[in-house]
C-alpha cells in the first residue's frame, strides 16, 4: 500500500473550484416582531394617557397622536429641532474623532511594553469611572460654557472603550505570527503597522461602535450644561422641561433617540463593511468536499 501525496495539478484544480459561502438568511418573523412590539408600546402609551392619567394630568404624558400633530408634523417646530440636532451631531462627531485618535494612540502605546501598560491603564480606568457630571463645572471653568466644552465632554465619555478595545486587540495577536515577524527581523513599527493593527481592527471598530453611542449621550449632556452659542437638542430638551411643554419635550426626546439609533446602526454598518465578518461565526464553505484535502490511500 502506498500513499499518494497531492500533486501541483491537484492543488490547482482544487483552487479553481468555485467556493460558495451560504448567505445568512434573516428570520421571516423578525419584521413582524418589530411591528408587534411597536403596536404593544403604543397601546401601553395610550392606556396610560387615557386610563391612568386624568384629563388635568394628561399633559404629563400626551397621547402619541398629539405629539405627532403638534410637534413632529409641525413644520416650524420640526425645523427648530432638526437645526438643534445638527449642532449636537457636529459636537458628537468631533468628540468621537478626537476620542478615536487619542484612544488608538494610547492603546497602541500601552501595548509597547508591560511597564507602560501598568503605568497608564490605572489612569485610563480612573478617567472612565469618574462621573462626568461631577467634573462638568471644572470643564466649564477650563474651556468655557460653549461648544468647546461640549466636544470635550463627548471625547471624555467616548475615550475609554476605544483605549480598552485597542489594547485588547493589539495584545491578542497570534504568537505564531509574531514569531514569523521575528524571523523576518521586522522592526517594531513594521510589526505594529503590518501585523498588530490589521489583526486588531475588528476589536478597534467594536470599540468605536460603543464609543459612537456614548458620544451622542455626551453631546446631549454637553448641550444641557453648556448652553452658550447655538442650541443643541439637549438644550431644547432642558428648555421644554423648564417650560412644561411636554409635547415638544417628548418629541425632542424621540428625535434624539432616533439620532442615537441611526448613529449606532451606521457605525455597525461601517464596521462590517471595513472588516467583513471576521468577528462573526465561521460557516463551512459549500461546493467542495473537505476530505479532498486529506491524504488518500491507493492499493499497491
Amino acid at each position: 500500500m502506498t500513499i499518494r501525496l497531492p500533486t501541483p495539478g491537484d492543488v490547482e484544480s482544487f483552487n479553481a473550484r468555485p467556493v460558495r459561502f451560504p448567505r445568512r438568511r434573516r428570520p421571516p418573523g423578525r419584521f413582524l416582531t418589530a411591528i408587534s412590539s411597536c403596536v404593544v408600546a403604543l397601546g401601553i402609551w395610550y392606556s396610560v394617557s387615557y386610563l391612568v392619567l386624568t384629563p388635568q394630568r394628561r399633559f404629563l404624558l400626551p397621547p402619541p397622536h398629539q405629539i405627532l400633530t403638534r410637534s413632529l408634523l409641525n413644520t416650524e417646530q420640526l425645523r427648530i429641532m432638526l437645526d438643534a440636532l445638527w449642532v449636537t451631531a457636529r459636537s458628537a462627531a468631533l468628540g468621537l474623532l478626537i476620542a478615536a485618535v487619542v484612544g488608538v494612540l494610547v492603546g497602541a502605546l500601552m501595548n509597547q511594553g508591560r511597564w507602560i501598560e501598568r503605568f497608564m491603564f490605572p489612569y485610563a480606568v480612573a478617567f472612565h469611572v469618574v462621573p462626568i457630571l461631577a467634573i462638568v463645572p471644572l470643564i466649564g471653568l477650563w474651556f468655557g460654557f460653549g461648544a468647546t466644552s461640549r466636544v470635550v465632554v463627548c471625547a471624555m465619555i467616548a475615550l475609554f472603550p476605544i483605549i480598552s478595545n485597542t489594547h485588547f486587540g493589539l495584545s491578542s495577536v497570534d504568537r505564531g505570527l509574531h514569531e514569523l515577524f521575528d524571523l523576518g527581523r521586522a522592526s517594531r513599527l513594521q510589526r505594529l503597522l503590518r501585523l498588530e493593527l490589521p489583526s486588531a481592527m475588528p476589536a478597534i471598530l467594536a470599540g468605536l461602535q460603543i464609543a459612537a453611542g456614548q458620544a451622542v449621550v455626551g453631546a446631549i449632556i454637553g448641550d444641557m450644561f453648556f448652553a452658550r452659542g447655538e442650541p443643541g437638542i439637549g438644550t431644547l430638551i432642558d428648555v421644554y422641561r423648564s417650560q412644561l411643554r411636554s409635547t415638544d419635550l417628548i418629541a425632542a426626546i424621540l428625535v434624539a433617540s432616533a439620532f442615537g439609533i441611526a448613529v449606532f446602526n451606521l457605525s455597525r454598518f461601517v464596521a462590517r463593511r471595513a472588516v467583513g465578518r471576521w468577528h462573526g461565526p465561521r460557516e463551512r464553505p459549500t461546493g467542495h468536499n473537505p476530505s479532498s484535502r486529506t491524504q488518500s490511500e491507493e492499493p499497491q
